[in-house]
């Protein structure tokens, strides 16, 4: 069994995109609600994304998927797959997908279906994507990750859970912006992060979040994938991690070898906080913006659970044309607009009447 997991047809992003909600609450507000005595510096980032009363994961795919179609320049009739991955799907029973794809004019000569994998959710429907129009039975199929994260009142994932994700049309090489070089996942039966049927926030193993949850499942990923493709971490460019805060891809990519000037650009954290499935996914949009003709890319995504997908691609010269069809990452994350802690509370419906 070869260890790169890559089709035999080649494969890559034709299109991609990106959506953030414009509200922001800032980490210290919540810190004053809540443990008044912390200062600002002791704080996983400074501010995350927050999901407006009219957004949830189906809306905010909707405005990803059709920048990513955008960037593509094809026939929405052409896509064969709707795949979104998320925790915070609005329906425990009737899919996301299906919705998405009608309201792109996707349907209804397609599949559709959710993915659930906790924060790696959206990198495993892009797993799914390349095999699915790698092997031909597409040729072209629409990953998503998207997520309005919870956390509960008070609990250290209040201060991050936020919302937000990417959309990319998988394709044939031939016409990519960015080529697959090869994939590779990460698999155990790791109990760090979980929420239960009914039950409102999910409930985390403190023991567990970093090692061997987090660190271990990145760091495998991320080096089998790299020794496989006899690649370094000085042969690339770019580099992005799932970023459950600044702190922890910080210290994953400087334990692989990755220097600040590879990761930061996809390192956006500490503006708008973690959006799961959306997270590392999100990063990828951002270096996309920036990337050049033959810079090589590692992204690696990280689910509680637990496990870790690892892509390496290859931007092509068609990242040049393509890249200004649909807005900017940074244009999301720079229209932000601030709110209270009691705004927040009614906006992720913390406040009810009855």
């Amino acid at each position: 069994m070869q260890t790169v997991m890559k089709p035999e047809r080649g494969i890559g992003i034709v299109g991609y995109g990106a959506y953030v909600p414009r509200y922001r609450i800032k980490s210290k507000t919540i810190a004053a609600v809540w443990r008044g005595e912390q200062t600002g510096n002791q704080l996983p980032v400074k501010q995350k994304s927050v999901p407006g009363l009219d957004e949830d994961t189906i809306t905010m795919s909707i405005e990803a998927g059709q920048n990513a179609l955008l960037r593509a320049g094809i026939e929405p009739q052409k896509i064969r797959a709707v795949w979104i991955g998320s925790e915070s799907h609005p329906y425990a029973v009737k899919p996301s997908g299906t919705v998405v794809a009608q309201a792109l004019g996707i349907a209804p000569a397609n599949t559709a279906g959710d993915f659930e994998f906790a924060c790696k959710a959206g990198t495993e429907a892009m797993q799914a994507a390349i095999g699915y129009v790698g092997s031909g039975m597409a040729d072209y199929a629409l990953a998503i990750g998207m997520d309005t994260a919870q956390g509960r009142p008070g609990d250290a994932l209040e201060y991050t859970a936020a919302a937000g994700g990417a959309a990319f049309i998988m394709g044939a090489a031939e016409i990519a912006l960015a080529v697959l070089k090869g994939a590779y996942s990460y698999v155990t039966d790791t109990p760090d992060f979980f929420r239960r049927n009914h039950q409102k926030f999910p409930e985390h193993g403190n023991r567990f979040t970093g090692e061997p949850a987090y660190f271990h499942h990145i760091g495998t990923a991320a080096a089998t994938l790299m020794e496989a493709l006899n690649l370094k971490a000085q042969d690339f460019r770019f580099a992005v991690f799932h970023q459950p805060n600044q702190k922890f891809p910080e210290k994953i990519a400087a334990k692989l070898g990755f220097t600040q000037e590879q990761y930061n650009a996809g390192l956006l954290a500490p503006q708008i906080g973690n959006t799961y499935a959306g997270s590392a996914m999100l990063g990828l949009t951002a270096i996309l913006d920036e990337a050049r003709p033959g810079d090589l890319i590692l992204t690696v995504s990280f689910g509680s659970g637990a496990g870790s997908d690892a892509f390496c691609f290859e931007v092509s010269e068609k990242i040049v044309e393509r890249r200004n069809r649909a807005p900017l990452t940074a244009n999301y994350i720079e229209r932000a607009r601030f709110i209270d802690y009691s705004q927040y509370a009614r906006f992720r419906d913390k406040i009810r009447k009855s």
